[in-house]
């Protein structure tokens, strides 16, 4: 009587990732923590350095500084969504800005609905753009961004239509300047309505699931009946919104408007965005962790000051940072397909 040996075949033990791999792992599912984390150690050190960003005026600068920076970065955030991104923001804030401030004679709701129209235009020519001659982002932002400087030099130039007397309506320097109880800003209220309806709206809404769809997969969107171009223009158009009220709460912490007040918060909105764990290819990510994205840079920005670095440098840091995070997001990403 012979017996046959049945031979089983042993599954292979799962090998847990390194330590490297797990940091990689929670930089992509959990980047607020990683970043809160980073807030932290950063508010820390400037803390150490300069010890008036402890008292209750130092936290209420942190708060008044990156509330108009995690409003352009909302934008970038929806536009990155769709794989897409919007380079005219700070010519719509300027723009928009300067429009309120030239028309605050004809009563406050006339100026900043005239200044929210100036957002919706803009936005709706470059969704436009995008969706509908599916133009590429970059190059269709841009040109809006040099047809709105084009605007702005012809309508400051003598009789132009921003000619003349500008005057930063009273709301604006209320809701810019404005203290809503201890180190709590009030355009921090602002920001606040405006966290929770991006944050719903993409999670909750048929227009976010819409989004994160275009941005995964607009070929797939478009066989499922999905009308892309609507997606993409209404995008673009709460992009250039967003873009107007950071515009209306800068002119009215400073008091003042001009025609590149805001340009210097182009690289770190989209900065935030990337730190935030938002993919610049589409498709993932969310607000979430762009607003603690926005407060690590507000900070990093009040440490590089603290130690005498200039513009230039700070522009250097920040360029670093987002291809560093860009490398990394996509590395990760072409690992986890692998």
């Amino acid at each position: 009587m012979s017996t046959t040996a049945a031979t089983t075949s042993a599954p292979t033990p799962r090998t847990s990732p390194g330590r490297s791999g797990q940091l990689r792992q929670l930089l992509t599912d959990r980047p607020v923590i990683v970043l809160s984390v980073v807030f932290v150690i950063f508010y820390v050190i400037t803390g150490l350095l300069d010890p008036s960003l402890f008292s209750v005026g130092g936290l209420r600068s942190i708060l008044l500084l990156a509330c108009p920076l995690a409003l352009f970065a909302a934008g970038q955030t929806i536009a990155f969504l769709t794989g897409g991104i919007d380079l005219s923001v700070t010519m719509i804030a300027n723009f928009a800005a300067y429009v309120a401030a030239t028309q605050s004679g004809a009563g406050p709701v006339t100026a900043l609905g005239l200044a929210l129209a100036v957002g919706v235009l803009a936005g709706l020519v470059n969704g436009i753009g995008v969706g509908v001659f599916r133009v590429h982002p970059l190059i269709m932002t841009i040109g809006m961004s040099s047809v709105l400087l084009g605007l702005m030099s012809v309508g400051l130039g003598s009789g132009g239509f921003l000619s003349g007397r500008t005057e930063v309506p009273q709301v604006l320097n209320t809701l810019g300047s404005g203290t809503l109880i201890g180190p709590i800003p009030l355009n921090a209220v602002l920001w606040a309505v405006v966290a929770a309806v991006v944050i719903f709206g993409l999670s909750r809404s048929g227009l976010g699931r819409n989004i994160y769809a275009v941005g995964d997969n607009p070929i797939a969107c478009r066989l499922s009946g999905i009308k892309v171009w609507q997606v993409l223009i209404v995008t673009y158009i709460i992009v250039g919104v967003l873009a107007t009220l950071a515009g209306l709460v800068i002119s009215g912490t400073s008091g003042s408007v001009g025609p590149s007040q805001t340009n210097s918060l182009l690289l770190p909105s989209i900065a935030a965005a990337v730190i935030g764990g938002t993919s610049i290819l589409g498709g993932s990510g969310g607000y979430g962790g762009t607003i603690v994205g926005a407060l690590v840079l507000t900070v990093l920005n009040r440490l590089l000051l603290t130690l005498n670095a200039g513009q230039a440098i700070q522009q250097i840091v920040y360029g670093l940072i987002v291809l560093a995070l860009a490398w990394a997001y996509v590395a990760v990403s072409r690992q986890r397909a692998d």
